[in-house]
């Protein structure tokens, strides 16, 4: 017989946080509408999240195809980018700062299982990205995760532990690269036509 026994699973203990008619009423209308590739603004998807619990700053961009668990355990800052095809597993809170960015095809991940458990427990750990963080195209974030203030995980990083503030890590696991220097914006370096 087998060491583990995945027939013996119970995750019980385990609740959403809402009902299981507001759960089916997110599945079938909410998300489609957030998952929608033929509108053409975020706004309606902000709404549409506000709608189902979810808080949100303002100048909150959220591309098409995102995928969010659940819109309960979800609080944005202000003037945060969500791209195309992220998905937020959201078991329990997912918190991410103003002015941070998920790139294209990211993934926050708050569940996972007891693998000294025979019978595969769930464990859930929330995750935080803090102001000006960036999580790169492609990359992971693993539950209990913090990524400090402005730090980076480059694209395809798996992020397994927690990144310091103004640094940059890559890889699987992501490890160290260097510290993050972010310009000062000056009149000079703004776009041709922007007010000065």
């Amino acid at each position: 017989m087998s060491d583990v026994r995945l027939r013996d699973y119970d995750n019980r203990w385990y609740h959403p946080g809402r009902s299981l008619a507001w759960q089916v009423a997110w599945f079938l209308l909410g998300l489609p509408v957030l998952r929608s590739g033929i509108l053409p603004s975020s706004a309606l998807r902000v709404a549409m999240l506000r709608l189902f619990g979810a808080r949100i700053g303002t100048g909150v961009v959220i591309k098409q195809r995102v995928n969010i668990k659940y819109p309960w355990h979800l609080a944005v800052g202000d003037d945060t980018w969500i791209g195309e095809d992220c998905w937020i597993d959201n078991l329990t809170l997912v918190s991410i700062g103003s002015n941070a960015c998920l790139s294209q095809g990211s993934y926050v991940c708050t569940g996972n299982h007891d693998w000294s458990d025979p019978h595969f427990g769930l464990k859930v750990a929330a995750v935080h990205l803090e102001e000006g963080a960036w999580l790169g195209a492609k990359a992971m974030l693993l539950p209990g995760v913090t990524m400090g203030r402005c730090s980076v995980a480059t694209a395809g990083s798996v992020v397994t532990r927690s990144l310091p503030a103004y640094e940059i890590h890559s890889g699987n696991p992501a490890r160290f690269v260097k510290k993050r220097e972010i310009a000062e914006a000056s009149p000079a370096a703004l776009p041709e036509g922007v007010a000065r």
